[in-house]
């Protein structure tokens, strides 16, 4: 009896001794969380999105973005490294940049920008051959470019999720952001790059998780979804507050992903999973956090199926909430608008939801 009492007393003081003192990647940062609203006007449940069906992709997984080519056809990202060209319900690979492509955008030219969380900037023709744009900024390497918006003046500005947990050191894109939301350390970082002379500037810095880009028809401004704070930006590159920046969507009722310019001065975001009661209740509690880390990964704060898009103007309103209760399609990172559809990108699975206009 005595023995087992004493093995039992060493166990619980090894598990103490862990919980209290394993190493952890994180060093988490007190913040004061806003309180959650919950999905309230104009953010309601809805069923607006139960109309959608579903394009198959066949072996390709996590259509995470997706851009209008000239030609007329939808090029989306994938979780294994290929841009692919949906035409109707055809599907075929266009491009392999490897890695984890995550944002893209066309050019003018015909030819695709792409955000690779493994790589950084890189550059697809129209004959799907892929090359490096931008891999480092001042001697140091980008390890997890997001998202990416292309200025009229061919400027790109794109987003830099966390300087410090790397994509690929992670183990992923999910992974990292999971560390870097714990942490809420502001390794957040979004640039403008201008590839004819290579010069790469800092303008936002210190965000917590720097997500989504997306800027404005007449490019005065620049929106910049920040995931880990429940808010999106608004950073103006024009007239007499250029270079200064504001929050234009505050206390969101979930973690916001992608940015999209659509029709009429829309902006579409996507809402890739609700809030975590328990990660907003240890916002101020750094060191309890740090615990929670070193339990199992099941117990841990992770994302919880959601299928939630909004769409706004320049000024914040919001015109569009479209939500599934059902949640069939989860994980929801944004929407591509074109004229009759509205295609949304997901962060899992192998399915491009198509949502026709007509059904709104």
């Amino acid at each position: 009896m005595k023995k087992s009492v004493l093995t039992s007393g060493l166990l619980l003081a090894v598990v103490i001794v862990y919980l209290l003192t394993w190493p952890v990647p994180i060093d988490p940062v007190s913040w004061p969380a806003p309180s959650d609203r919950g999905l309230v006007d104009p953010f309601e449940a809805n069923s607006q999105l139960q109309s959608a069906v579903s394009i198959n992709l066949n072996e390709y997984e996590g259509p995470e973005d997706a851009a209008f080519g000239i030609d007329g056809h939808i090029y989306v990202t994938t979780h294994g490294g290929h841009v692919i060209q949906v035409q109707g319900r055809k599907i075929r690979e266009y491009a392999f940049p490897g890695g984890r492509p995550l944002g893209i955008e066309a050019s003018g030219d015909g030819s695709f920008i792409v955000a690779n969380a493994y790589v950084g900037l890189q550059h697809i023709d129209s004959d799907g051959t892929v090359s490096t744009l931008l891999s480092e900024v001042n001697g140091q390497p980008l390890i997890y470019a997001n998202n990416l918006a292309i200025g009229a003046d061919g400027t790109i500005y794109f987003s830099e999720s966390s300087h410090k947990f790397g994509a690929q050191s992670s183990r992923g894109t999910y992974e990292a952001s999971l560390l870097d939301i714990m942490e809420h350390g502001g390794h957040g970082r979004v640039f403008a790059f201008d590839p004819s002379t290579g010069n790469v500037d800092v303008i936002l810095d210190g965000l917590n998780y720097a997500n989504g880009v997306a800027i404005s028809a007449d490019g005065s401004f620049l929106l910049v979804s920040e995931t880990g704070h429940y808010r999106v930006l608004k950073y103006w590159l024009a007239g007499e507050r250029k270079g200064e920046s504001e929050v234009l969507l505050d206390n969101l009722p979930g973690f916001p992903d992608n940015l999209k310019s659509g029709r009429n001065g829309r902006f579409w975001l996507g809402l890739a999973a609700p809030r975590n009661a328990l990660l907003d209740a240890l916002s101020d509690r750094p060191f309890i956090r740090k615990i929670v880390q070193r339990l199992p990964a099941i117990v841990r704060p992770k994302a919880v199926p959601s299928s939630h898009v909004i769409a706004f103007d320049g000024d914040g309103e919001i015109l569009m909430n479209l939500y599934d209760p059902d949640a069939r399609f989860p994980t929801l990172t944004g929407v591509l608008e074109t004229d009759q559809a509205l295609y949304l990108t997901t962060l899992f699975g192998n399915d491009l939801p198509r949502l026709d206009k007509r059904d709104l």
